[in-house]
């Protein structure tokens, strides 16, 4: 089998293909929210480099092929072209996400004060993916007011920056104390 090319030179003059064949421009709301997920899942995997349980390793992985789920939905001319079914967030996705929220939220203190992102370095890579989610999320929902976009693919999202916020606690709290914001001075 032949080596496949890595440059295809089809995007020097600025314009992309969509899944569907329609060019676009490389500054296209679908390309900022495609490429921003893109970057969650480059910090998940980063982050994941960092966690040592098996078990929030492996759901980490999970979710970077979510993460490659939705980037592809994203790319998809929904509009003119339904989503192939590797492209879909589906409802066990989001409740897989959801059942780990409830799992790490129950081995944590209760919060009574606003986190500041910190910690310790695991915790620190997992506030960086939450706050990228929170930005891709908003990113999204500006995709959907001009195309069709899955409901599930902004709750899976909006669940996404809640599991990056307990995991950060997780981790905080297994080498140092949380980090309060304090109001005034300090």
């Amino acid at each position: 089998m032949k080596k496949s090319i890595i440059y295809t030179k089809t995007g020097d003059k600025g314009t992309t293909s969509l899944v569907g064949g329609t060019r676009v421009r490389k500054t296209h709301i679908r390309l900022e929210a495609y490429g921003t997920i893109d970057e969650l899942n480059s910090f998940t995997g980063w982050l994941n480099c960092e966690v040592t349980e098996k078990e929030h390793h492996d759901f980490l992985l999970f979710i970077q092929h979510k993460l490659f789920t939705v980037g592809s939905f994203l790319a998809t001319e929904t509009e003119s072209k339904k989503p192939k079914a590797a492209s879909i967030i589906s409802d066990s996705d989001i409740a897989r996400i959801e059942e780990q929220i409830d799992q790490i939220d129950a081995l944590l203190p209760r919060l009574n004060r606003f986190v500041l992102p910190g910690g310790n370095e695991a915790a620190s890579r997992a506030h960086i993916c939450r706050t990228i989610t929170r930005r891709a999320e908003r990113i999204v929902y500006r995709v959907a007011e001009e195309f069709p976009v899955s409901e599930k693919v902004v709750i899976f999202l909006n669940r996404l920056s809640d599991y990056f916020f307990v995991l950060a606690r997780l981790e905080s709290n297994k080498t140092s104390e949380e980090i309060f914001w304090e109001q005034g001075d300090i």
